[in-house]
């Protein structure tokens, strides 16, 4: 058993690897032969990791429940590619894939630290790709989206208002709200709202007015999740509107005082609120702390050291020793188990994401739909970084999720719903373009 799982640790470097390679070189191609071939090879990869995952998990506890949980996630990736490939044959299939395999990648971690998340998610994931299949012909198709940039940004208020008064505390942060028996983070849903607000009302005729009332429609949203002590939902809010409005406006003044703002902002809050200043503690010194306050960034840094290169073999490290281990640290389980080349090649994945999401929003002229894109873009970027970092110490935790891959209904829901709304973006350009944005596809002469 120990050889199996030693040999298939390195297999699935290998397959990760792959794909890694794959997902960057496909776009070097021009001649649409050599790009399927790309893509068959990259589909490859992601079916056969997620299979010899769920055959270790398997091999090793011998649980039949693996075997429906594996079936299941089966079908729905077939579903999904066959839908989509349906419904939408001129989509961006690389962003698809992309999705597809950060989320095996998720499967299988919540498969081996929560058999019950894992089903949870698996659940979410189907009825969010169900929901999403109108999302892109919507964006297509209807263009009085721009229109409501007011609407937008109250309706986002309003929902933060409601979280504030009448949410429940998980983790410190009041932004979990319980309806009927189900809990969910309405500030995920509000994050898109939120960048439609700001795109609606930058899109044409900024002046100094118009500018100071998108800021303080921003300012009551950042506000709030700050009350709420959601400060890694504030900082992500923040971000992104300072680069959105330093995209429309094309004024390096806006985007340093912004930076600068932030910086005396998080300041302050260091001076006001306790955990943050818990939080700041035990990422200078989680050693010193490691029986309290440094002890879950003490596990995680031990975890990605034990891990080394190929990883302790899935099933046989200690993740479930990292406090909320399935959510805000997931990606030290996976360095753990995975190994570190693994983690790499993860984070190229999204890298890969970022640059398609940035080239979306580079080739498309409308200003609504270029704010939009580069806000998601932004948005989808940062909340890597600060979940990645948060755990490998780099930054202190904010307790940020790993998109596609960290357990959480309302997360991935709002992730995979920000995908398809590029998708649509992604859709409208082929439309008044004959040639695809990444795939560079070129008839044959």
């Amino acid at each position: 058993m120990h050889l199996v799982v030693e040999l298939i640790q390195y297999l699935m470097v290998l397959l990760i690897g792959v794909y890694s390679f794959y997902s960057f070189s496909v776009v070097r191609f021009r001649n649409k032969r050599m790009q399927d071939k790309s893509y068959r090879k990259l589909s490859a990869s992601i079916y056969l990791l997620h299979f010899i995952g769920y055959f270790t998990l398997y091999f090793q506890t011998m649980n039949d429940k693996l075997l429906f949980l594996y079936a299941g996630e089966v079908l729905l990736i077939i579903l999904v590619n066959t839908f989509y490939q349906t419904f939408y044959p001129k989509r961006s299939k690389l962003l698809v894939s992309n999705m597809l395999m950060l989320l095996t990648i998720g499967f299988i971690i919540l498969a081996r630290l929560s058999y019950d998340k894992a089903v949870k998610q698996v659940l979410i994931v189907a009825v969010s790709f169900l929901v999403c299949l109108i999302v892109p012909v919507t964006i297509k198709r209807i263009t009085f989206l721009k229109r409501f940039g007011w609407i937008y940004g109250i309706l986002g208020i309003a929902i933060l208002f409601v979280v504030l008064f009448a949410g429940t505390t998980n983790y410190g942060a009041t932004n979990w709200l319980t309806i009927g028996g189900f809990s969910f983070q309405p500030s995920e849903i509000v994050k898109l709202i939120f960048v439609f607000s700001i795109a609606a009302m930058l899109q044409e005729r900024i002046n100094l007015k118009k500018i100071c009332i998108v800021t303080v429609i921003a300012g009551v949203h950042v506000l709030i999740l700050v009350i709420q002590k959601d400060l890694g939902g504030a900082l992500i809010f923040f971000v992104t509107f300072v680069f959105m409005l330093y995209t429309a406006t094309s004024r390096p003044l806006y985007l340093f005082s912004g930076l600068a703002g932030g910086s005396v902002a998080a300041f302050i809050a260091y001076k006001l609120f306790y955990h943050v200043r818990v939080r700041v503690m035990a990422w200078q010194n989680p050693m010193r702390y490691i029986e309290k306050e440094g002890y879950q960034i003490s596990q995680s840094l031990f975890a990605i050291g034990t891990g080394g290169w190929f990883g302790m073999g899935l099933n046989r490290g200690l993740p479930t020793s990292i406090p909320v281990v399935e959510s805000d640290f997931v990606f030290s389980a996976i360095a753990e188990e995975f190994g570190a080349l693994f983690a790499l090649c993860m984070i190229l994945i999204y890298i890969n994401c970022f640059i398609m999401l940035i080239n979306i929003a580079l080739t498309m002229e409308d200003a609504f739909y270029r704010l939009i894109s580069l806000g998601f873009s932004v948005m989808f970027g940062f909340q890597v970084i600060l979940s990645i970092g948060g755990v490998i110490k780099f930054i202190p935790s904010t307790g940020v999720t790993l998109p596609f891959i960290s357990s959480g209904g309302s997360s991935v829901f709002a992730t995979i719903v920000m995908f398809m709304i590029l998708q649509g973006i992604y859709l409208k350009v082929k439309s008044d373009k004959e040639e695809p944005i990444e795939e560079g596809v070129q008839k044959d002469q």
